[in-house]
């Protein structure tokens, strides 16, 4: 199976830094610019997904795909088998087309923006360019022997995000700031640090090169362009896990191995998430609800999608075969533990055990329930943020929602729950969402660990569903006419349809 990979036209007008060039899938320009000398192009393209333009052969493009050897191609399109994921700008091959036009749609460029002509794509990386312009000319003018400025940081960005970590743990933690601090890395500079805290690195015999390696990965295959459902939104559950980790009774239980699984899960459980739910893959005959039959789709290609940089990496190449096979095992367990849709099944096994005080978390069995559960409410918890996070949250999700509901009236499909903006506010959105689904999962959390963690998340999820009914009072009065005993899941139609439409679909 091949896939078709356009390559994007970018503005020329300024040499490419080395940082950028580590990027997978970046286009690298070869420069006898002195500040950002780059190397041999046929070196650059041995790296996955690399291409690589000679600056003294303007015809020649060099190219490695996945499973593919080097070789001079065409400067439009190359061609990879294997690789499911669709990263081109024209969409999907005509055979994966089903009967509706818009399938042509890359996913990936769903939620952008159209930008100016000469706009430069990577925005994040602009403060530095000015930085090292800056250096650049101040040297030149004082006669400076010129030097490679591309190691100097900006020490007081980087002061600030070390400062941040150090209270990693705090549930008032702000991604958002974070990711800001660290230039768009959050995801990879807080697992990495997590990661190194717990002593998993060393434990484990982990070699940090290929750790990171796979985090950079990881952090490329969330897209972005969708406004929720991007590396922010994974780097903020992984640090929910991280306290959730750290709650008394999981930490007297869990191993070490099941720390790190989940850290790894939290990490990729979204990955490759394409800003879209599963009814809306289901219902245009999109490949991948054909491949995993409608059942899981997304959770069962984020594992995949997880379990392939894995292996890519080579991240545990030097564990036994049978505990990297144990490792991808359980790590889907937990991925697909985040499917909505199983959301009652999920909470009626954890009511039972814990009415029934039977949950012994010396069993390795029902510490990995106990990890699933911490996941799922990683996975969920924006309601339970300070007001001032959980409002963006719940406006970045129902962008998302909305967008998806503008293409199916675009393409006169069924509109899906949660997604008519016409129908729906945030404000209904959310207290929906928290009465049906956040409350029920957080109120047994609460009784599983009653820490003042616990309290303190009930009650911001309390203060944030007032502020939101007090936004929309109509809304609110119908979700109490639907609650039948607090804390307790409902079988409502309104349930049912959160769960379809939910953030986590």
């Amino acid at each position: 199976m091949e896939l078709c990979y356009q390559l994007p036209v970018l503005p020329l007008d300024r040499p490419v830094p080395k940082h950028v060039l580590s990027r997978r899938g970046a286009i690298s320009f070869s420069s006898s610019s002195s500040l950002f000398g780059a190397p041999d192009p046929r070196q650059l393209s041995q790296r996955r997904g690399a291409i690589s333009y000679d600056s003294s052969d303007q015809t020649a493009l060099y190219i490695r795909m996945l499973a593919v050897t080097n070789k001079t191609i065409k400067p439009s399109f190359v061609f990879t088998p294997g690789d499911v994921r669709v990263r081109s700008q024209v969409g999907f091959e005509p055979e994966r087309r089903g009967s509706h036009p818009y399938l042509g749609v890359d996913f990936r460029t769903l939620h952008s923006r159209a930008e100016s002509a000469g706009s430069i794509p990577a925005r994040r990386v602009r403060r530095l360019f000015s930085f090292q312009r800056h250096l650049l000319s101040s040297r030149l003018l004082r006669g400076a022997p010129h030097l490679n400025p591309l190691h100097i940081l900006d020490e007081d960005y980087c002061g600030q995000a070390k400062c941040m970590l150090e209270k990693v743990g705090s549930w008032n933690f702000d991604i958002f700031l974070f990711d800001r601090l660290t230039n768009g890395n959050s995801l990879v500079f807080l697992t990495f640090h997590l990661l190194n805290q717990y002593g998993l690195i060393e434990l484990f015999q982990l070699d940090m090169v290929k750790v990171r390696q796979f985090l950079v990965l990881v952090q490329e295959d969330y897209h972005n362009q969708n406004p929720y459902h991007n590396a922010v939104h994974a780097a903020d559950v992984t640090q929910a896990m991280h306290c959730y980790l750290r709650e008394p009774k999981l930490a007297q239980s869990l191993t070490s191995f099941d720390i790190l699984l989940g850290l790894l899960a939290a990490a990729t459980h979204d990955l490759d998430h394409p800003g879209v739910n599963q009814p809306f893959l289901i219902k245009t005959n999109h490949y991948l609800a054909a491949l995993y039959r409608n059942t899981s789709v997304l959770e069962n290609h984020h594992w995949r999608s997880a379990v392939g940089l894995l292996r890519e990496t080579e991240l545990f190449s030097h564990l036994p075969a049978e505990d990297s096979l144990s490792i991808e095992r359980q790590l889907g367990s937990l991925i697909l533990a985040t499917d909505i849709s199983r959301q009652n099944e999920y909470l009626s096994r954890f009511r039972t055990h814990l009415d029934e005080n039977n949950l012994c978390l010396g069993h390795a069995s029902h510490r990995h329930f106990v990890l699933q559960m911490a996941l799922k409410c990683a996975d969920i918890c924006n309601p339970c943020r300070p007001w001032e996070l959980s409002k963006q949250w719940s406006e970045k999700v129902t962008e998302e929602f909305f967008h998806q509901g503008d293409i199916e009236k675009k393409h006169k499909l069924e509109i899906s729950p949660l997604c008519d903006s016409e129908a729906n506010t945030i404000a209904s959105v959310q207290i929906g969402f928290m009465t049906y689904v956040v409350e029920p999962l957080f109120a047994e959390w609460a009784r599983f660990s009653d820490t003042r963690l616990s309290q303190t998340m009930l009650g911001h999820l309390g203060l944030n569903k007032a502020s939101w009914s007090a936004m929309d009072p109509e809304a609110s009065g119908s979700s109490e006419e639907g609650e039948s005993e607090p804390g307790r899941a409902t079988e409502e139609p309104s349930s049912r349809a959160l769960s379809q439409g939910s953030q986590e679909s």
